[in-house]
């Protein structure tokens, strides 16, 4: 799986915005203090908010904050607001690939591995990263030696 510019952009501006506790945030503070380009974070922002991730407001007071508490916004839940599904096979949802033989079988590695997405993307949530405490399957992950292989 690649993760996307726009997906990396949205989990670390909800980050930043779950670590301002419920006050609003501006969007240009936001594309300073993570690096986004402001006119690309502004339109991921909006579908943040689209997807009920974020409120906003208008005005000198105004700005975003996070809809639900961050301990009930997984990391899962901000990458399908950007990119869509989790796994897909040539824009297809993998159960619905099929394969002539003798790769009949791979379509099944294909669930696997958005299943092994899951079991993680859908367990870190936002609170968990700004606290630091990942979950212990993911911290075990971590451990494996193969874990950051280059290839």
């Amino acid at each position: 799986m690649q993760v996307t510019a726009k997906a990396d952009y949205a989990v670390r501006a909800m980050i930043e915005i779950a670590a301002r506790d419920g006050v609003p945030v501006k969007g240009d503070v936001v594309a300073e203090s993570q690096h986004i380009p402001p006119a690309f974070l502004e339109s991921i922002l909006s579908e943040m908010r689209q997807a009920g991730l974020l409120h906003s407001r208008r005005g000198p007071e105004g700005g975003y904050w996070l809809a639900r508490p961050a301990e009930r916004i997984t990391v899962a839940d901000v990458v399908r607001a950007a990119d869509g599904p989790l796994a897909l096979v040539r824009g297809d949802r993998p159960e619905t690939v099929r394969y002539a033989a003798p790769a009949t079988r791979l379509a099944d590695v294909w669930v696997a591995v958005r299943a092994s997405l899951r079991a993680v993307l859908e367990e870190v949530t936002l609170a968990a990263i700004l606290a630091r405490d990942l979950p212990q399957e993911v911290v075990e992950m971590l451990h494996d030696p193969g874990a950051d292989r280059r290839r």
